[in-house]
């Protein structure tokens, strides 16, 4: 049998330990912005489905390919900040946009919504314009500074 008892030596000595550092420290600088992706992408499907789940597509017809629309843009994004963080994370101020349409969406698109409607996209809004302020400011922080 062979004796592995002794030591080897660490591996700061290997020849490839700094790619590697650098890699790792390439990978986990987006992990807090990571855990922004989900509840995006959750959101979006809440948006897209929610004509259906408060029961609206009768009395405002015009809202439901619109929060649709707008809901499957948002599932894109978090898919897109999912796949390629370093790329995407730029349309986070787009994010910020739909969720203050969203805000104001009830009164122009719609046609006299009622308190149901115009809470579902006001809150809708406020999540997505915060949750693209997290994404925004996280990767403005950890971009690389020249």
């Amino acid at each position: 049998m062979a004796d592995v008892s002794h030591s080897r030596g660490d591996i700061t000595s290997h020849p490839d330990a700094p790619e590697m550092r650098a890699r790792y420290a390439r990978m986990l600088g987006g992990s807090d912005v990571a855990l922004v992706d989900g509840p995006v992408f959750l959101l979006g499907l809440y948006c897209a489905v929610s004509p259906w789940v408060l029961h609206f597509t009768a009395n405002q017809p015009a809202l439901v390919p619109h929060n649709l629309i707008v809901g499957v843009a948002i599932v894109l994004l978090a898919l897109g900040f999912t796949r390629a963080p370093e790329r995407m994370y730029g349309l986070s101020g787009a994010m910020c946009a739909m969720g203050a349409w969203m805000i104001i969406s009830p009164w122009i698109v719609g046609q006299s919504p009622d308190a149901g409607v115009i809470w579902n996209n006001v809150v809708i809004g406020a999540l997505t314009l915060a949750l693209g302020t997290v994404c925004g400011v996280t990767a403005a922080r950890s971009a690389p500074r020249a």
